[in-house]
């Protein structure tokens, strides 16, 4: 491993990791329902009306999460494509560039933390998250809340180790146990501390960082710094690190930063998109299953050895362990930051995957340096059976390269079993590798079993499921039979069909479908099943006989049911 670090060797290699398994598929992926369609039509008619202060879906306002998202998908869009285009990457690029730098800044912090190596496995475990993939890929908030993220606690995490440091050489260390300054803790030492400490610059980058991210997603990252605040000054009873931070200047200059958007906002809609974003969004959140999207608590600790993967291998057998090594500076500092995080997420009602994507780095780094110092637990019987049912994980991967052509698309081919075959592979050698012992090599390896596994899917079994992505299909049909009026849908009302088929697009019933096919004769509508039997009776009514284009089957996976589309129009007369 030491051949992969020192001087500029860790950056090329981790950008060139995230290339290889975050741009696959960026393009071909079709836009994936609902949030990310909701994101890319929103910032399209941002371009389309220049209005960057509002944020709207066609005709309602969208008072989920504020503009800065929005903004640099507008401006990626403007500089490389237009808003015409259905083109998706332009759109997702922002979040893979966040995705990569959130990489390389949990590298770059996680080395002063606990060293280069420790910290450059703690990087590809991050990048080859399942979560974190995922999102680079999709046009959201969450790879630019997880840069944030990554930023601002790995700024804090500076001042507050070198603060301790200072505090350590003018003895004046606190409870909190007698801790090393360095990343190595009480036994192991650790990597050089300049007890000088980070200055002015920092600070301030810290409070602007603070300030972005609630353009991002709203109070997250500043909550996010709070509790590890809290949890560090609770654990060393000793706050006084914090002064250097500067927080009042900083509040300042984090509220001059986000405060003029939303004081524009309020006054373009009266106060309706602070008042509907908290009402509406963030307190339903807060105190139930919002969206239908409910769990027990405890349900991301079950799927975090999905959601983790392939890094579980390494993470699932030491994560008992973390907390023994809390009166390491490092860690300490690193479960401040992981703990408090995950546990907020457990206790709010509403449950999404990628809400404890924040923790990510820090779990990554603790994981990363317990594979490099050898920790006992790795030998462990319980460990090495863990080895075998991770295995499982990818085989289930695998499976998915022939299954789910078989149900949603047009069948498996030799490129699929090729696919399946090689995840399979992938996920073998680093589980072998474990069982021996060769924890390090087990966890370079998982960078193989990412780079086998992610542009498989997200490049050649997604895209080929066009049962899935009805919106596209339906696109198509429209597209060959050339109509220059708006589509209205009856039944199917999905984001994406708005991003294929341009803003003016409808949504109705069965007979407003009608309705809209007498008054437009030139029209296509779009008519679900379940809407047909009203669309026929009133098209009868209407007296306007009609030609069905196209029958669409496929699986609406945003209600997980079974969905076909009828595509409609008027015969000449």
């Amino acid at each position: 491993m030491d051949r992969l670090t020192g001087g500029f060797r860790p950056y090329l290699l981790l950008s060139l990791f995230c290339l290889m398994i975050f741009l696959p598929g960026l393009s071909s992926l079709p836009p994936m329902d609902r949030d990310e369609s909701r994101f890319m039509q929103a910032t399209r008619q941002m371009l389309e009306s220049h209005d960057y202060i509002r944020i709207q879906f066609q005709d309602e306002m969208r008072a989920k999460k504020p503009a800065g998202a929005y903004w640099l998908q507008a401006l990626s869009v403007d500089t490389l494509s237009h808003p015409a285009s259905t083109q998706t990457w332009p759109y997702r690029l922002p979040s893979l560039l966040a995705a990569w730098a959130a990489v390389i800044l949990t590298f770059v912090f996680g080395k002063s933390l606990i060293g280069e190596r420790p910290a450059l496995l703690g990087a590809i475990l991050l990048a080859s998250s399942l979560m974190l993939t995922s999102e680079a890929h999709q046009a959201k908030t969450d790879a630019l809340l997880l840069l944030c993220t990554v930023a601002a606690q790995g700024i804090l995490a500076r001042f507050y180790i070198l603060g301790r440091a200072r505090d350590m050489a003018s003895g004046g260390a606190s409870s909190g146990g007698s801790c090393s300054s360095g990343g190595g803790g009480c036994s192991t030492p650790g990597p050089r501390i300049d007890v000088k400490g980070p200055g002015l610059t920092e600070a301030l980058i810290f409070w602007l960082v603070q300030g972005v991210a609630i353009l991002i997603k709203g109070p997250v990252v500043p909550v996010i710094s709070l509790l590890t605040i809290a949890a560090l000054g609770i654990a060393d009873r000793n706050l006084r690190w914090l002064n250097s931070m500067k927080p009042v200047l900083g509040t300042v200059v984090a509220a001059a930063i986000a405060a003029p958007w939303f004081v524009a906002v309020s006054q373009a809609t009266g106060g309706a998109f602070v008042g509907e974003a908290v009402k509406g969004d963030l307190l339903p959140k807060l105190l139930g299953a919002h969206e239908s999207h409910g769990g027990f608590p405890g349900l991301y600790l079950a799927l975090s050895v999905v959601l983790f993967w392939p890094g579980s291998l390494l993470l699932a057998p030491v994560v008992t362990r973390l907390w023994a090594q809390r009166q390491r500076l490092a860690f300490r500092v690193l479960l401040a930051w992981a703990l408090p995080t995950w546990l907020m997420f457990e206790i709010i009602p509403t449950k999404l995957p990628h809400y404890v994507l924040p923790a990510f780095p820090a779990l990554a780094l603790m994981a990363g340096a317990l594979t490099v110092e050898g920790l006992e637990a790795f030998r462990h019987k319980a460990a090495k059976l863990w080895y075998v049912v991770w295995c499982a994980i990818g085989l289930i991967l695998a499976a998915a390269c022939i299954a789910l052509p078989m149900y949603f698309g047009n069948g498996f081919g030799i490129v699929n079993v090729v696919s399946a075959l090689a995840i399979v592979a992938a996920t073998l050698i680093p589980a072998i590798l474990a069982w021996r012992g060769a924890m390090v090599q087990a966890g370079l390896a998982l960078a193989l079993t990412a780079a086998a596994t992610y542009p498989a899917l997200f490049n050649g079994v997604l895209p080929s499921l066009d049962k899935a992505f009805l919106s596209r299909s339906a696109a198509q049909v429209v597209g060959s039979i050339g109509s220059n009026v708006p589509v209205a849908a009856a039944g199917y009302s999905e984001p994406s069909l708005v991003f294929w088929l341009g803003t003016q697009t409808k949504f109705t019933d069965g007979a407003g479908a009608a309705d809209y096919l007498k008054a437009n004769p030139g029209a296509l509508v779009l008519v679900e099943s379940r809407q047909q039997a009203a669309f026929d009776a009133r098209i009868g009514e209407n007296g306007v006989k009609v030609e069905a284009f196209a029958i669409l089957d496929g699986f609406n996976y945003s209600r997980g049911k079974r969905a076909s589309l009828a595509v409609l129009g008027a015969m000449a007369p």
